[in-house]
């Protein structure tokens, strides 16, 4: 991946551990929202919008135990490394991306914004 592929984030300190904490990354004339979740040394971005209703991921509790964000507002579990559905009411993925962290610094691809990772 290249280094001109990346967007900065945040200072790495602003992602506690075991939390969520959403962004507004700007790609190609967009405004992404990204909630970005930190386990210990890993860290994990997904679109921030349950894919049931349009609600915020990030202020849903992360399980790390299991590796899921839960929607708040209705209870649909999210695999923070797939982005996959894991309960109802949401049957649809969210987006996953590129995330990692140098100097302190936590980027995003930019070229993965908005794209599934595969």
């Amino acid at each position: 991946m290249s280094r001109e592929s990346r967007v900065m984030v945040c200072d790495l300190a602003a992602v506690p551990d075991g939390e969520a904490r959403r962004f507004d990354v700007e790609s190609g004339g967009q405004v992404h929202r990204v909630a970005v979740v930190r386990l210990g040394d890993d860290l994990y971005a997904l679109g921030d919008t349950c894919s049931h209703a349009d609600f915020s991921l990030a202020e849903g509790e992360v399980d790390p135990d299991e590796g899921t964000i839960e929607c708040w507002k209705h209870g649909s579990l999210f695999s923070l490394s797939t982005g996959e559905a894991e309960t109802l009411p949401a049957t649809r993925p969210v987006p996953v991306y590129n995330v990692g962290v140098e100097a302190d610094q936590v980027w995003l691809e930019i070229d993965s914004l908005g794209e599934a990772a595969s």
